[in-house]
C-alpha cells in the first residue's frame, strides 16, 4: 500500500458540482494506492501509520492534535512508466479488492479517533488543496 500524503491547510475533493468530502483546517491530504498484493493487514498498518506519523507542524501527528484527513483513492500510483509511452496499472488492485481496503484504511482511522473526509471510490474526482510549506512525504506499508 502507498500514500503521497501532503500537509494542507485545507483540502476538498468534488464530483461533478457535488463536494464529497473537505477539510477546512490544518491536516493531511492523502492520496492512496492500493497494491494487487495487499490486504487487509497492510490496511490496518496504513491507518496506524497516517495517524501516528509526525508530519505535521512541529512534528505532530494527527494522533497528537486531532488534525483532520481526506482520504482519496488513487489507483494510478502504481502506475509503471519505465517502459514505453503509457503507464501500466497491472500492480494495481482491481477495484473489488482496492474498494474495501481503502475503507478499511479510513475505518482503521476513525477507530483511532481520527476525523476523516473522503473522496468517491471509482468517480472522476478534482481535488483541491493548499499545501502547508510544501510539505509532502511518500508512506508506503
Amino acid at each position: 500500500m502507498r500514500a503521497v500524503v501532503a500537509r494542507v491547510t485545507r483540502a476538498k475533493v468534488t464530483v461533478g458540482d457535488e463536494v464529497v468530502g473537505e477539510i477546512g483546517e490544518p491536516g493531511l491530504l492523502v492520496l492512496l494506492g492500493v497494491h494487487a498484493d495487499d490486504d487487509s493487514a497492510k490496511a490496518a498498518a496504513m491507518a496506524r501509520k497516517l495517524y501516528e506519523m509526525r508530519l505535521l507542524r512541529g512534528e505532530e501527528s494527527c494522533a497528537t492534535t486531532g488534525a483532520p484527513l481526506l482520504v482519496v483513492s488513487q489507483f494510478t500510483l502504481y502506475g509503471d512508466t519505465r517502459k514505453g509511452r503509457r503507464p501500466s496499472w497491472t500492480a494495481a488492485a482491481r477495484p473489488e479488492t482496492a474498494a474495501p481496503l481503502v475503507d478499511a484504511v479510513v475505518a482503521g482511522l476513525r477507530e483511532r479517533g481520527a476525523a476523516v473526509a473522503t473522496g468517491r471510490f471509482g468517480a472522476m474526482m478534482a481535488v483541491e488543496s493548499v499545501n502547508d510549506g510544501p510539505y509532502t512525504v511518500l508512506l508506503e506499508v
